[in-house]
């Protein structure tokens, strides 16, 4: 494949906000002037440690040590190669690119074809259903409350019942009977290859930045042998276990109320959208699982309990399965979980159907704590009124409160249960410590593996710490981070300076930063930082800094990230300008007052009347000369 012109590349990541790019994926709020925080999406986290920095185009997560900038972002979150994400952004900006050879874009290949693929057929099957043929799509749709603009904001489609409709009409865009397969739009049969969705209404599957990625499609003819629900086989771009219907227009009304409503289908996200609750999404042809839930947290910005998850379940047993399976994964939000159930067992769809919008916001009304809908379900199936139901009620019931560690929590429910079994509180009690430390009992051996785990990392942490205080010579093998610098008034200085000067470096006049970065700094980590600086002059350039990062020299470069991402103490551009032009005079009157430390110790042992003691107090004077003019220009 040609490569992309290196000023095209630049160009696109200055036109790009890489903060937009990574807010279509993770909640990041405000964390002080020209910084932006979240949780981590290359690892799970429950308190966010995931900084982003716009305006120098880079992003740097302090608990797992992922950083990049906007292309490594694309890259790791959605595979791409590096032309693909480049000419993503580029689409994204209108922006057209030029190649090497001269030529134009070539034919991109893999996951950019899918995306493609799936887009053009999202638009052909949206096309379709205004044909005669997909009078009953419409009816399907009109049955359920949904008219033409309730089908057009959601995408929905329709797909004619022949068996190659779709693959002509692809093909005809220049796309093969290989990429069309890859992107499950086809399948494969003894007479070649056909249509995948065929007489069906079709819902484009959106990831959640709102690239299409693949199709749900629910049956309407008699004569149609298939399931009522077809979903995109799995592809490289398409796992159903990771993707929630809805969330692409869900997410920005997710992250301001720190709210989200699951439901079980896609005319239920279609319903409560319509009747005003905009925080609903839907799972695709698979339980709620973890990967859901780290989807979620990452779009509510989990670092609150003040967040709600509200799952809806009919109340039939596969309903109550459901729950109960939701319950074992819903543990690990730090957000309340509830679960609301329509009257009659009415699904949200029908309930709008039957009784309109306001019912379906009140629906969330009547919510209850997952916790006590679990309890309930366990308590199912006993009789009650027997000494032998209740205690064997009880014992069904009991772990699930003595897996609570919130210690106002578990009292709570343990009364809680205690009601509702009619039982003495005290005697529940005991049975829910025992259950508890039965629970505790099996997950010791894991627990202990992990901290002894986390006890040698922290040994080798310390380790490395102590080694990066070393003399010159002294190369740590370890990660370098700020964590691992010496606490000293120097260190402290150098690290703010460097900090300043990445981070608003092009907001401070050029010479003046010239001037501090030809100091060598003491501590030699942040000297390595300095070096790799004092070569990039072009400090206007946007994403010089993170150039200038990137070639710092190991293992020194992840202390350079941390700098160039780390909070920078100011409340306004102005401000911090101010801090690293005041930072960048004290490294200079530091070095001033040095050499006239040492020219006060020499002159101590030369002869006052000698040509030698005259040159040094000369020296002298004009040193302090050279301190006052830097100490009252940054006064």
């Amino acid at each position: 494949m040609a490569r992309i012109r290196q000023s095209d590349v630049d160009e696109v990541k200055a036109r790009t906000n890489i903060g937009d790019i990574i807010g279509e994926r993770v909640a990041l709020k405000s964390a002080g002037v020209g910084s932006l925080k979240g949780l981590c999406p290359f690892h799970d986290e429950r308190s966010p440690s995931f900084h982003v920095r716009p305006h120098v185009g880079y992003y740097h997560c302090f608990g797992c040590g992922e950083s990049g900038d906007v292309l490594s972002f694309l890259r790791a979150m959605d595979h791409l190669s590096f032309t693909e994400a480049v000419e993503r952004l580029a689409a994204r900006i209108g922006y057209s690119l030029h190649y090497e050879d001269g030529g134009a874009a070539p034919e991109t290949s893999g996951r950019t074809r899918l995306y493609q693929a799936n887009s053009a057929a999202a638009e052909w099957f949206r096309g379709q259903l205004s044909s005669a043929e997909a009078d009953a799509g419409r009816r399907f749709l009109g049955e359920r409350g949904f008219d033409a603009g309730a089908a057009a904001h959601f995408g929905v489609g329709y797909a004619p019942k022949g068996w190659n409709n779709l693959r002509d009409a692809m093909r005809s865009q220049g796309f093969s009977d290989e990429e069309l397969s890859a992107a499950g739009l086809v399948s494969q049969g003894q007479r070649g290859v056909y249509d995948r969705f065929r007489g069906r209404v079709v819902w484009p599957i959106r990831d959640v930045t709102g690239q299409t990625i693949g199709f749900g499609a629910r049956r309407l003819y008699e004569d149609d042998q298939g399931p009522k629900y077809l979903n995109t086989p799995e592809t490289t771009i398409y796992k159903k276990a990771q993707v929630l219907y809805g969330l692409d227009l869900a997410k920005k009304d997710v992250s301001r109320s720190h709210r989200v409503v699951v439901v079980e289908g896609y005319t239920d996200v279609m319903a409560c959208h319509l009747a005003g609750v905009t925080t609903a999404v839907a799972t695709c042809g698979t339980a709620f699982g973890s990967d859901h839930i780290t989807m979620l947290r990452r779009v509510m910005g989990d670092d609150t309990a003040a967040g709600e998850v509200v799952f809806t379940f009919d109340p039939d047993a596969a309903g109550q399965k459901a729950a109960l399976r939701a319950f074992a994964d819903a543990k690990r939000f730090n957000a309340q979980t509830y679960v609301a159930t329509g009257p009659q067992g009415l699904d949200p769809c029908d309930l709008r159907l039957e009784r309109g919008d306001a019912a379906v916001r009140s629906m969330l009304d009547t919510k209850v704590p997952m916790f006590e809908f679990v309890i309930d379900q366990r308590l199912a199936g006993f009789d009650l009124a027997s000494v032998e139901g209740r205690v064997g009620a009880l014992r069904a019931a009991a772990p699930v409160v003595g897996e609570l560690r919130d210690p106002l929590l578990q009292p709570e429910y343990t009364r809680v249960l205690a009601r509702r079994l009619g039982m003495d509180t005290e005697a529940v009690r005991r049975e829910v410590e025992r259950a508890g430390r039965e629970s505790a009992r099996h997950a010791e051996g894991p627990r202990n593996g992990d901290a002894s785990a986390a006890g040698r990392a922290g040994s080798a942490d310390a380790t490395g710490s102590d080694r990066s205080v070393g003399g010159e010579g002294a190369e740590p093998s370890l990660r370098m981070t700020l964590r691992t610098l010496p606490r000293s008034a120097d260190a402290s200085l150098e690290r703010d300076a460097l900090m300043g000067m990445l981070q608003y470096g092009h907001l401070v006049d050029g010479a003046e930063l010239d001037a501090a970065l030809a100091l060598p700094m003491q501590v030699p980590a942040l000297d390595a930082v300095r070096q790799a600086l004092v070569a990039h002059t072009d400090r206007a350039r946007i994403g010089w800094a993170s150039s200038a990062v990137e070639s710092v020299r190991e293992p020194y470069r992840s202390l350079a990230v941390e700098l160039l991402t780390a909070d920078f103490p100011a409340l306004t551009e102005a401000e911090a300008a101010a801090s690293t032009y005041s930072l960048a005079r004290r490294l200079r009157v530091r070095a001033v007052d040095r050499e006239k430390n040492e020219l006060l110790g020499a002159i101590q042992r030369l002869p006052a009347d000698s040509e030698q003691g005259r040159s040094v107090r000369l020296a002298l004077r004009e040193l302090d000369a050279q301190r006052r003019a830097l100490t009252e220009a940054s006064a």
